[in-house]
């Protein structure tokens, strides 16, 4: 089973994995000293539309004057970047609450070094506009699209369980985003788990309604993850601090500068800008600290995934921590 969860999420995009390239390669960096030259890492980093982590560091002046190099290569959603993650192929990126649960009971080699809690209005259970589903309960014996381990995995689950549902009880989809937009707007799904800016893309171009947004039942966690073996070296580890810290700054300069944020998000990413708008409203970002209640907040998401029997081990959050990095929270 365990096997059959890693091959499950390998599958997902094992093109762009293996596209990534070379984030283990060694980096002749650390002086006899043990101090580390950052002039001679490169940081491989993954990121998706979802989270826009290129365009939000590049609008909010972080990628000036970096010490180190960065790599990027682009997945379709979290679960293919912690498998690139685990595969040496890639040293970090973020994601939601769900991946790291589903990459953890694969025995993946993460380490979750930073959270940030988002706005959940853009967390969505999406329908047509003429749609009789009224209600979660509606969804019922309904083809439901979902990217399988992502956020919007544990959404529709919370949904569901509330409902008094189970995943036995619909027909979900198990499509990447791209894949269900296209889905969703032919007809050939009755509803879409999804997460901002699809959640806005689809409004606009499909009218789409939302029966439910995540209020009440999901958390707003985005991971920020990154491999044990860069984590073990002490170069990268050295410049993963750095990035975490910047990428903390970022979320604060887009708090405060949310209009300009949504132009150079619509710019960089090509997104329709009023699309952008929408989804930037509603994902203002809160940098926490991983020693609290992150993880018991997160261990009630992995819990529900091993009651539902959707992955096949239980995940203890706490294994997979790593809080090297919190000083910089309050260091934004």
């Amino acid at each position: 089973m365990k096997h059959r969860i890693t091959t499950l999420i390998a599958a997902l995009l094992l093109a762009a994995t293996a596209a990534c390239g070379g984030a283990g390669e060694a980096d002749d960096a650390v002086h006899a000293d043990g101090s580390a030259d950052l002039s001679q890492v490169t940081l491989h980093v993954g990121d998706q539309k979802g989270t826009g982590l290129q365009a939000l560091l590049t609008a909010a002046g972080q990628l000036d004057g970096l010490p180190y190099k960065v790599s990027w290569a682009q997945f379709t959603s979290g679960p293919p970047i912690l498998e690139a993650i685990n595969a040496g192929s890639v040293d970090f990126g973020a994601v939601g609450n769900a991946p790291p649960v589903f990459a953890a009971a694969a025995g993946s080699k993460i380490s979750i070094v930073g959270v940030a809690e988002k706005g959940i209005g853009g967390q969505a259970v999406l329908v047509p506009p003429d749609s009789p589903i009224k209600i979660p309960a509606d969804l019922r014996g309904k083809r439901v699209a979902v990217a399988k381990g992502s956020s919007a995995n544990f959404h529709l689950l919370a949904v569901l369980r509330k409902a008094g549902l189970s995943f036995a009880d619909i027909q979900p989809q198990y499509l990447q985003p791209p894949d269900a937009l296209a889905a969703f707007s032919e007809g050939k799904i009755d509803a879409w788990a999804i997460w901002d800016p699809y959640t806005a893309q689809a409004e606009a171009q499909t009218k789409a309604r939302i029966l439910v947004d995540g209020d009440g039942y999901v958390n707003g966690f985005e991971f920020q993850i990154a491999g044990k073996d860069a984590l073990a070296d002490t170069a990268r580890s050295a410049a993963l601090g750095d990035w975490v810290a910047r990428i903390r700054r970022a979320h604060s300069w887009a708090n405060d500068h949310s209009d300009e944020w949504a132009k150079v998000y619509s710019r960089l990413t090509g997104l329709d800008p009023a699309v952008v708008g929408v989804s930037v409203k509603r994902s203002s970002y809160k940098d926490l600290k991983l020693a609290g209640d992150v993880v018991t907040r997160e261990q009630l998401v992995a819990d529900a995934f091993n009651e539902a029997k959707l992955v096949p081990v239980p995940v203890t959050i706490a294994d997979i921590i790593d809080t090297r990095f919190d000083a910089t929270v309050e260091n934004t």
